[in-house]
């Protein structure tokens, strides 16, 4: 390829210019024949000629690579090209920051801009200087990255010339530093080094002509590190401070700041003494007249300075010295001088400054006054005062103030050192140099020629790191390299710095008595003329000029010398030693060395004597100093930034080309371009290379296997030259221009290839419109014709359609007039017709009615006449009927008044009465023989009792029959339900096996949450047992129902009628005994008569209902099985019915507790009666005594081997010895009744049902004593098994958690029953409210049958109460079993046949379980706390009574067990134990143990310890508890803050224990979900309410720590998978081609740690591991949300800010990618159930991002991105528009103009808002925490200690 290839037609050029520098121009014609010709953009045209090739204009760069962050990726690396693209990023971009290589180039914006925060620098770190856009935070992280990496210092170089912003990056760099090495220790040093800027600003730097904050000396700053890189102290090193401007300024310059915020403080009272006023009043501040800066608070900017020196250590005191020096510098400036002769000056006595400066400054004022005017000579042995001329005087006044200003400035930097001072020898150091730049003015003095030395020697150092790289980058990349040529400034140096040089031989002109400036130029033309670099002005003798790397540069003499010697009267340094102030004495009095300034040791030259240093000049000071920084800089690896100054004029973001081209020349960046573009500035990957340029190629050149060979068979069909290029190890190295020319090949190919594309499109389209015209000619016609057609069809069926109309009409015509002529018949006829049917029915209804008179005269007639007769008839009668009543009646009272009526009416009472005289006769007569009918009575009254006895039995069994009758309706109502959903059971069934493989997943996902509702599946377990069991006794007790229905049918006749005996037998007695009342008297009482209501012995059988119905009936404190109260209450209960019922006749006795017996006429056996009834009331009381001693021995906690245990068996025994006898006594006792009465049937009766139920009792305790001792012999058998296996050791069986494990899958198949049951119980709740309706309807009719009967057993001898009875009974049975039998038998017996199966497979399940339990139970070492009721054969759950006990021969006896208690829901602890506990609970609790037991388990077992100590009352108990919980927490936390799952384990367990405080601390703003039982349980003694919001406190920093966990998690995975991941197929979202990397500083390439590919799903991964272990362990759903919303907001954060700094992401392809990836994020919230929270909200801005790259940018869309863009502040939209590059050049930039449209319409969007000129988000905001109110719904008595959990200190009470 030759240069002539280029330069063709449309070409563009750069052609210089004298004012623009360089204007852009365009090829009117190919180059040829040297003649160029060009057309400006302004229209203009221009034609030159050039001498070769090699003057031909430089070609301009393509618009693809316009605006590039390097410099160095340009194509063609010229200097046009490098201004052109500072000039668009600066002007068009809004972008100050910009690559040329290693070096930043930073040019000053004039604005404050938003890019400095916390969030840039966050998002700047971890980052390489390439990744991100362009930045001081970049150079500053690379250098920071490099130190950790490489331990190695590093270095930062800032240069540029005044007003270009040096110190303001310096400072930013510094920032960055003390924000990522922040120190770990108090003193906070990161914080001191930034409160030194303010100082160093107000006492080094001052308004210039080009900078309002010019930095009027050089400062290199270290900061020293420590081994963890934490900055640890710092250390700052000065260089030629500029104090001539103390004494001088030029116009619209200022002084330095300290003084003119001196003077805007002078008001304040603690400065009056100063006596300071307004600037202009001072000499030395005055003169530059420009007193103010624009922007600039004087006296703000003093406050601060003031709170500077405070944070670093100065306190009030030395302030106010420091002042009084700076005061007392500004009022010597007012000290006037006089001329007095012309050879001398003096100062006037009353000079007022002169005083206030004495006074100030704490001197004689004779003595300053003195010595301000004469200077003092020695020569030889004598001493001479010789006066100053006025010149001389002035000269020594003003450097008087110098000299004291640079005492004072060295001072306070070294007390800023002071306090920098790291306290050990720091690790590593980062330096940071803000020095003056290159400096040319029109008069150059001593300064500029310092400043250009240091500048001459920072670029010889600056050359030889590039070159280095340079050589570096081709060495890594294995490619043949030429030796580079690069400008080397060292001839300028030596002219300088080398013997005979320019300092040298001013040094020597110093030390002679009479050097003079003149005298010194002219030994420099001497001496220096052999120098390349040095020549002589033509037209001047006093000036010198010297070839800088930048520029010529001319030198005025005048004043070297002077400056150089920095010379200070003696006697005046004298008279400040001796100043009564402190600190004019000590900057004076100290030794005159560099030290204080220089904290860092560094080598330097042997101390000399004091005499030979006070000859140092300053010129060699400054070399020596100088190269010191070398020896620094050369130890460190450097960074480079170079400060531009845009324009002089100090406006924002206006671009003056000349002056900018000035300073990249000065500062060395064009340098750097010559040197990359020297070698190969272009630099590909291999894949970059080929995704750029396949289309030069065909497709069957492309080796995908082998990228490299596919790079070279490209370039060889371009390039020809094979010195245009280089293949290395990774990349491929292009010459300069070299890009551009294959960026040309690859638009005419795209060109032709869009030619080709359009060709067949045209054909396409015009094919399409013939086709198309063609058909619409056919279709034309088509219509035509067919429109002809259907009128000639139109016409033809018009003309039949009239002929049809005639033949209609004339048709219809012809109708009308018939129909007319019908009608007129039709009504004559019918008018004719009418009238003679009229006529005959008038005749007709006429002969009728004569008819209806006639009958009804006749009927009148005839009953009258049979009224008549009637009558008399009637008349006759009564009056017979009236003599035989009155006959009647008469008899009738005669026979009233006779026995025989009497006895007729009162019917069986006349027997009474006669018995009764009879008895009485007799009594009187034989009232001898009224002892032998005493023993009868006594003996009936005791046959009474045991009949009373025995109908409170009867009423009991009655009232059980009824209640088993409503039982018997109950459960075949259950049962009906059951069978109905036996077959919803079978279908789930079907459908259960299918799914079976999927629950076993399901089942370990759920886990966690089926460990939550442990506790409530417990109860539930508890209570399906109960209806199983209750199942199970339906049908033994409807069989059993059934046949003692018959029995007590008969038996109830029977005794019914002995009832009526007895009470006749009873009345008779009482009669008797009233007439006979004497000592023998026996009276019956209260005392001594059975009570119906009172406990009876009777054993019958006690059916327990449901736990409920049980627990209504019985008490609290005695409900075991058999126990006396139990079946009193029962029976009392079940009498209620029929005990009110009057079964005699009723009595008006007052005394209710006597019972009165009619005695019948035969009386037997009433002391037999009487005595079995006394032996009944001792065994009553016999069996009382003994159930107290049961329950004594229940409520007794002695184990089992207590000593007393073997005499409590034996007594035992002996009570039941006791107890057989006295059952044999009353055997022999029903014995001798029925003996004495053989022939009385109802007695025999009575023993025989008597003994029945004695003997049923019986059977009912050997099946308990069986079942006792089953279970006996079982635990028996296991112990012996494990004994016999283990030995002592039983522990082992359970060593490994086997029982535990078998358990928690046991109890997984039982909840895997549960919910297949959860559908049926549904089910079975709609049947029962069903089944209740009919029980209640049942019930309603059972009270009125009942009552019925009750008033049918009220009447007298007419009724048959047995008879009635029975059938109301048989009645009620029958319709019981006829409502249950409702359905079809059919149905009833499936559904019985499913829910037996069902029940059995309950069953199977349920043994097992239990079987597992008490395994693990014992051999845990626990007894077991509940017994199984397998065989028990009442159904329902019996309370325990019996456990196995052990003696000491190894028998196994049945013991009695404590019944099972209510627990209150606390811990009872040994507070000695208080630590034990804590250790247990929070230290050594693991995670992994947690997340088996109940979510939340330590908080619940917390707070009821907690409970405990509120139950006793005990406040230094409580308190002690509570702050050891809260250290512990702590503790934990702070020693495992890097494991997600122990803070989010006691975050919530925290947040458990907090909800709990809140639940029952008896607010009732807490307890509106509470039950009554929580509500008891609330906390009674102590308000907690301080140590919730210490726990809230504790839960908050547990939160902020898992958020930081989860944060430096995702951190790393957020770019690679949200901006860098490309998961849509053959969309890339590459940067454009055509970019090439920045060559860093470093050899390196810093890949993703993550690979973008993969990143997405990490992500994905790492979120939903997050969910999952806030779900494991039990956290609320509401902070749940709270945690991603914070997460995706730093998601969010972290993705849009790199975007926002990333040019290359900032295309349309790349924001369709972006948008790709979020939508797996919402996805993600939506499968996890957290989109209706609000998480994805937060994603809003980076979607909205993503949308404004994939949007349209035309002028008619500025309205509708301004609503798109709502989340986006106003700065990143712009910031977004700006950084927008084409993916090709066939897509156009984005216009200016519509980026200031967007702004402005922006602007009234950002009125109202604050926060719109954020650029970047806040990566640390953080949301609100809230911490919702979560009531628990686990009851406290419900919890258990788990056996993981070694806390047998603890007792629940």
């Amino acid at each position: 390829m030759s240069i002539r290839e280029l330069y063709v037609k449309g070409a563009r050029v750069w052609i210089p210019d004298s004012e623009q520098v360089w204007r852009c121009a365009e090829l009117t014609q190919d180059y040829k024949d040297r003649l160029v010709t060009v057309i400006y953009t302004d229209g203009q045209t221009n034609e030159f000629k050039v001498k070769s090739d090699e003057e031909l204009p430089p070609l301009r760069n393509p618009d693809i690579l316009i605006g590039e962050n390097d410099l160095t990726s340009l194509s063609y690396l010229h200097e046009p090209a490098v201004l052109y693209n500072l000039q668009v990023r600066f002007c068009n971009h809004n972008a100050i920051y910009t690559y040329c290589g290693i070096v930043l180039v930073a040019i000053n914006p004039y604005e404050e801009l938003p890019i400095y925060g916390p969030d840039t620098i966050g998002a700047y770190r971890g980052h390489s200087m390439g990744d991100l856009d362009p930045h001081i935070f970049a150079v500053a992280e690379e250098a920071f990255t490099q130190m950790e990496r490489d331990n190695k210092d590093q270095s930062i170089i800032v240069s540029g010339e005044s007003g270009a912003g040096k110190t303001v990056s310096a400072k930013y760099a510094m920032r960055y530093f003390a924000s990522v090495g922040g120190s770990d220790s108090e003193t906070q040093i990161e914080k001191k080094i930034l409160a030194s800027n303010p100082i160093m600003e107000a006492i080094g730097n001052a308004k210039t002509t080009r900078n309002d904050n010019s930095s009027r000396f050089g400062k290199y700053i270290e900061l020293d590190f420590t081994q963890k890189y934490n900055i640890m102290g710092a250390n700052m090193r000065t260089y030629l401070l500029e104090k001539s401007r103390v004494v001088f300024q030029a116009q619209d310059e200022r002084n330095y700041h300290i003084f003119y915020q001196l003077c805007s403080a002078s008001s304040d009272e603690k400065l009056k003494h100063l006596r300071l006023g307004h600037q202009q009043t001072f000499h030395y501040l005055n003169q530059g007249h420009s007193p103010h800066i624009d922007g600039v608070d004087d006296a703000a900017d003093f406050q601060e300075t003031r709170r500077a020196f405070m944070l670093l250590g100065i306190n009030e005191a030395a302030q106010e010295q420091i002042f009084r020096i700076l005061a007392g510098i500004l009022h010597l400036g007012n000290v006037t001088l006089e001329e007095d002769n012309g050879d001398s000056s003096t100062i006037d006595s009353k000079d007022e400054s002169l005083h206030i400066v004495a006074e100030l400054l704490g001197i004689p004022v004779e003595d300053i006054q003195k010595w301000l005017c004469h200077r003092k000579i020695v020569s030889g042995r004598e001493v001479f005062t010789k006066p100053m001329t006025y010149t001389e005087a002035t000269f020594s006044r003003d450097a008087l103030a110098k000299h004291i200003y640079a005492k004072l400035f060295d001072w306070i930097v070294s007390q800023i050192n002071k306090c920098f001072a790291a306290p050990a020898k720091p690790f590593r150091f980062i330096g940071v140099l803000d020095i003056y730049g290159f400096e040319t003015f029109v008069i150059n003095s001593f300064e500029q020629f310092c400043i250009n030395y240091a500048n001459e020697k920072l670029q010889q150092q600056f050359n030889q790191h590039v070159f280095k790289l340079e050589q570096e980058e081709y060495v890594k990349e294995q490619i043949e390299w030429e030796f580079i040529n690069f400008y080397d400034n060292q001839p300028c140096i030596d002219l300088i710095e080398s013997k005979l040089g320019i300092l040298d031989l001013l040094d020597e002109e110093c030390r002679m008595p009479k050097g003079s400036d003149q005298s010194w130029v002219e030994k420099l033309y001497d001496k220096c003329k052999k120098w390349e670099h040095f020549s002589k002005p033509r037209l001047s003798n006093t000036s010198f000029l010297i070839a800088h790397f930048a520029d010529k540069v001319g030198y005025e003499c005048a004043g070297f010398l002077e400056k150089n010697r920095d010379t200070v009267s003696e006697e005046q340094i004298n008279i400040l030693k001796s100043s009564q102030i402190n600190l004019v004495h000590a900057l004076f009095t100290e030794k005159d060395h560099r030290a204080p300034t220089k904290v860092k040791v560094l080598p330097v030259a042997p101390v000399q004597s004091k005499s030979k240093q006070m000859k140092k000049t300053v010129g060699s000071q400054f070399r020596d100093s100088l190269s010191l920084l070398m020896l620094t800089l050369n130890s460190t690896t450097p960074h480079y930034v170079r400060c531009i100054k845009p324009n002089d004029d100090k406006m924002a973001f206006t671009f003056d080309p000349t002056r900018a081209i000035q300073q990249l020349r000065a500062c060395g960046v064009l340098e750097t371009v010559r040197i990359s573009a020297a070698g190969y500035p272009s630099r590909w990957t291999y894949n970059e290379f080929s995704s750029r340029y396949r289309v030069l190629c065909n497709s069957r050149d492309i080796k995908r296997n082998d990228m490299r060979l596919t790079c070279q068979k490209i370039i060889s069909n371009m390039i020809d030259d094979e010195d245009k290029f280089k293949f290395g190890r990774t990349k491929i190295f292009f010459r300069a221009g070299q890009v551009a020319y294959m960026e040309k090949l690859r638009a005419d190919r795209l060109s032709a290839c869009g030619v080709m594309i359009q060709k067949h499109v045209r054909m396409y389209l015009h094919r399409n419109r013939f086709r198309t015209m063609r058909k619409a000619a056919i279709v034309i016609q088509k219509y035509s014709r067919g429109m002809a057609a259907r009128r000639q069809a139109h016409f033809m069926r018009q003309t039949a359609a009239a002929i049809k109309i005639q033949a209609c009409v004339r048709g219809w015509v012809k109708r009308v007039q018939y129909r007319r002529l019908v009608y007129t018949v039709t009504q004559l006829q019918a008018y004719a017709r009418g009238k003679w049917a009229r006529q005959r029915f008038e005749h007709m209804r006429r002969v009728r009615a004569a008819i209806v008179i006639q009958k009804n005269v006749r009927a009148w007639l005839t009953k009258r006449r049979y009224l008549k007769a009637m009558r008399g008839i009637i008349t006759t009668q009564g009056l017979v009927r009236c003599f035989l009543a009155r006959r009647r009646l008469k008899k009738l009272k005669i026979e009233a008044k006779s026995v025989e009526h009497q006895k007729k009416l009162n019917k069986g009472l006349e027997n009474k009465i006669i018995s009764l005289q009879q008895k009485l006769t007799e009594l009187k007569n034989e009232n001898v023989h009224i002892k032998g009918y005493k023993e009868e009575i006594t003996n009936l009254k005791g046959h009474l009792v045991e009949m009373k006895a025995t109908e409170v039995q009867l009423k009991n069994s009655i009232n059980r029959v009824n209640e088993l009758e409503a039982r018997v309706v109950k459960l075949t109502e259950e049962l009906e339900m059951e069978r109905d959903e036996k077959m919803d059971v079978l279908t789930e069934k079907e459908r259960a096996e299918k799914e079976n493989r999927e629950l076993v997943e399901r089942l370990n996902a759920e886990n966690a949450r089926l460990t939550e509702e442990l506790s409530v599946a417990q109860r539930e377990e508890s209570k399906r047992e109960a209806e199983e069991l209750l199942r199970r006794k339906f049908e033994a007790e409807k069989q059993q129902l059934f046949m003692e229905n018959a029995d007590e049918k008969l038996a109830y006749q029977r005794l019914l009628k002995e009832f009526n005996r007895l009470e006749q037998k009873n009345d008779l007695l009482e009669e008797q005994l009233a007439k006979h009342k004497g000592n023998n008297a026996h009276k019956r009482t209260a005392s001594n008569v059975s009570n119906l209501s009172g406990a009876s012995d009777a054993p019958t059988e006690l059916v327990r209902d449901d736990a409920s119905e049980f627990s209504s009936i019985i008490g609290d404190d005695d409900i075991g099985y058999g126990s006396v109260r139990s079946r009193a209450s029962e029976m009392s209960d079940s009498s209620r019915n029929l005990e009110n019922i009057e079964w005699g006749s009723p009595s008006n006795k007052a005394n209710s507790s006597e019972i009165k017996i009619q005695v019948p006429e035969k009386v037997e056996d009433i002391t037999l009666v009487l005595q079995l009834q006394n032996k009944v009331r001792e065994l009553e009381k016999e069996r009382r005594t003994l159930a107290k001693q049961i329950d004594h021995l229940e409520s007794s906690s002695s184990p089992v081997d207590d000593p007393q245990h073997a005499q409590e068996l034996i007594r035992l025994q002996e009570l039941e010895m006791e107890n057989a006898k006295l059952k044999d006594d009353l055997n022999r006792l029903r014995k001798s009744i029925a003996d004495a009465e053989p022939q009385n049937n109802r007695v025999q009766e009575f023993m025989k049902q008597f003994e029945a139920l004695q003997d049923e009792l019986e059977r009912r305790r050997e099946e308990c004593i069986q079942l006792r001792t089953v279970l006996a012999n079982r635990a028996h058998d296991l112990r012996s098994l494990t004994q016999t296996s283990y030995g002592k050791d039983v522990d082992i069986v359970n060593e490994d958690g086997e029982l535990a494990l078998a358990y928690q899958t046991q109890k997984q198949v039982n909840r895997q029953l549960e919910e297949e049951l959860k559908a049926e119980k549904l089910r079975h709740r709609e049947t029962e409210t069903e089944y209740k309706g009919e029980l209640e309807r049942l019930r309603r009719d059972n009270e009125r049958q009942q009552k019925l009967l009750a008033q049918n057993l009220t009447k007298g001898d007419s009724s048959n109460p047995e008879t009635l009875l029975q059938s109301e009974i048989m009645r009620l049975t029958s319709e019981n079993l006829l409502s249950v039998s409702h359905k079809p038998l059919q149905q009833s017996q499936n559904l019985q046949g499913q829910v037996d199966s069902l029940t059995e497979q309950l069953k199977k399940y349920k043994r097992s379980l239990r079987a597992y339990a008490k395994k693990l139970k014992e051999a845990g070492g626990t007894g077991s706390k509940r017994s199984s009721a397998q065989g028990s054969p009442y159904g329902g759950d019996p309370p325990d009574l019996l456990d196995v006990a052990t003696t000491n021969e190894g028998e196994v006896l049945p013991v009695i067990r404590k019944k099972e208690r209510e627990y209150m829901g606390m811990f009872e602890y040994d507070r000695r134990e208080e630590m034990q506990i804590i250790r247990v609970l929070i230290y050594e609790l693991k995670p992994r143990v947690a997340v088996t037991f109940l979510p939340g388990l330590p908080a619940y077992i917390l707070f009821m310890c907690i409970r405990h100590t509120d139950h006793i009352n005990d406040d230094e108990k409580v308190r002690s508890l509570l702050n050891n919980i809260v250290n512990g927490v702590k503790r934990v936390i702070k020693k495992r803050h890097e494991d997600l799952d122990s803070t989010v384990l006691w975050l919530s367990n925290v947040l458990r224990l907090l909800h709990n405080l809140k639940q029952y601390s008896g607010d009732k703003a807490f307890q509106a979900e509470n039950t009554v039982k929580q509500n008891e349980q609330s906390l009674k003694n102590f308000d907690l309410s301080e140590y919730r919001q210490v726990l809230s406190d504790i839960a908050v920093w547990i939160y902020n720590g898992v958020i930081k966990l989860m944060e430096e998690k995702v951190q790393p995975l957020i770019v690679p998978s949200i901006l860098e991941h490309e998961a849509i197929a053959g969309l890339s979202g590459n940067k454009p081609g055509g970019m090439r990397g920045r060559a860093g500083s470093l050899a390196r390439e810093l890949e993703s740690p993550v690979e973008p590919q993969k990143a997405l799903d990490l992500l994905l991964k790492e979120l939903t591991q997050f969910y999952r272990t806030l779900a494991m362990f039990g956290t609320d759903p509401e902070l749940i949300t709270q945690v991603f919303r914070q997460i995706f907001y730093f998601i969010c954060a972290g993705s849009l800010n790199n975007l926002l700094l990333r040019k290359d992401m900032c295309h349309w392809s790349k924001g369709m990618q972006i948008r790709y990836n979020l939508s797996h994020l919402e996805q993600w919230t939506r499968d996890m159930r957290l989109h209706e929270s609000g998480v994805t909200d937060t994603l809003a801005p980076i979607i909205q991002a993503a949308q404004l790259l994939q949007a349209r940018k035309t002028d008619d869309d500025v309205h509708s991105i301004c609503d798109m863009c709502d989340k986006l502040t106003v700065s990143q939209i712009i910031k977004i528009l700006n950084l927008y590059t084409p993916a090709d050049e066939f897509e156009e930039r984005v216009p200016i103009t519509f980026i200031h449209k967007i702004q402005a319409k922006l602007q009234e969007r950002a009125e109202g808002e604050q926060a719109q000129a954020t650029l970047l988000m806040n990566t640390k905001f953080a949301f609100p925490v809230r911490f919702p109110f979560n009531p628990s719904s686990i009851h406290l008595e419900d919890v258990e200690l788990p056996d993981a959990l070694p806390l047998g200190m603890l007792k629940k009470v």
